[in-house]
């Protein structure tokens, strides 16, 4: 029997080839000819397979299926977009109920819990991880800023296109209350952020625009429904309604093809044809994120005036 008939998904642990008769020497005598390529400690994947964080994540959890993926690996396996990206390529994150299992260590992170059940968890991607609301809720208590905190929810709680397919709410609001209402280390804090959370939100640097906005004391209405002249209904990311002034967040992302650039050409025409909208300012997510002084004075500038 070869080695490759042992695996599975093109994932191959040492115990399997033990159990079916390698052994150890010859086994990496095997593995070594033959390209496999190892993945951790015990396992190795197929010659010719991508090593991703999802493989990792699945050899991880079958040489121990105790642990259940959280944080960053159940945010990949959900797609909650967090600032800084939305894939855990260097380290990944797992729970277990025993607190004497937790450790870090080769590319992994695992915490103990005494607050989780079967409720909390389910099978996604092939993976066991922690269910949406609880996935956000770890999220949100363990994050290190207002920003990072609010983009989670944001994306979880909104109606957003992810990978050109628009989708449902990962969470309900009454659902991520809930699970913040439990009294867990972070929880205060999360339950204040997510206060500030809007479902309306398109993007990472929309939220963070609007956090921005919202410390200067600048309250504007997210992604409303307008109408052109001819009745083509389209939303602006920001709108103050009372001055008519539009304000979009061009994230390279969204915008970084031709065929997104014509879209977002003709997207700037049509808010132009807007009865409600008298003027629009465009900023880009590195003003977001790196001059976020520029676009309040341009906002503030902007609104004085339209008054």
């Amino acid at each position: 029997m070869g080695v490759a008939s042992i695996a599975r998904g093109g994932v191959l642990l040492a115990v399997w080839a033990y159990a079916a008769g390698w052994s150890h020497g010859r086994l990496r005598r095997r593995l070594a000819a033959e390209g496999w390529q190892r993945i951790c400690r015990g396992a190795w994947a197929a010659p010719g397979k991508e090593v991703d964080w999802k493989v990792r994540a699945t050899a991880i959890q079958l040489l121990r299926p105790e642990l259940v993926g959280s944080h960053g690996t159940a945010a990949a396996v959900h797609r909650i977009e967090r600032l800084g990206g939305d894939e855990p390529f260097d380290v990944l994150d797992f729970i277990v109920r025993r607190a004497s299992l937790a450790h870090a260590g080769e590319g992994l992170r695992v915490r103990s819990t005494a607050h989780l059940t079967d409720q909390d968890c389910l099978t996604r991607r092939g993976l066991r991880v922690t269910g949406p609301a609880r996935t956000v809720g770890d999220l949100i208590r363990s994050c290190a800023t207002r920003e990072e905190a609010v983009v989670v929810a944001d994306s979880s709680l909104s109606r957003r296109t992810v990978r050109g397919v628009r989708r449902e709410p990962l969470v309900r609001h009454g659902d991520l209350a809930a699970e913040l209402a439990a009294r867990r280390p972070g929880a205060v804090r999360a339950r204040a952020w997510l206060r500030l959370a809007d479902a309306a939100a398109g993007s990472a640097a929309e939220t963070v625009a609007r956090l921005r906005m919202h410390d200067a004391n600048l309250h504007p209405e997210s992604q409303p429904f307008l109408h052109t002249r001819s009745g083509r209904a389209l939303r602006p990311d920001f709108l103050f309604r009372a001055a008519g002034l539009a304000v979009e967040i061009e994230g390279f992302a969204f915008h970084g093809t031709r065929h997104a650039h014509d879209r977002d050409v003709r997207r700037y025409n049509d808010l132009t044809d807007c009865p409600a909208v008298r003027r629009i300012l465009r900023f880009t997510a590195r003003d977001v994120f790196h001059r976020p002084e520029h676009m309040i004075v341009a906002i503030r500038g902007a609104l004085g005036h339209l008054a």
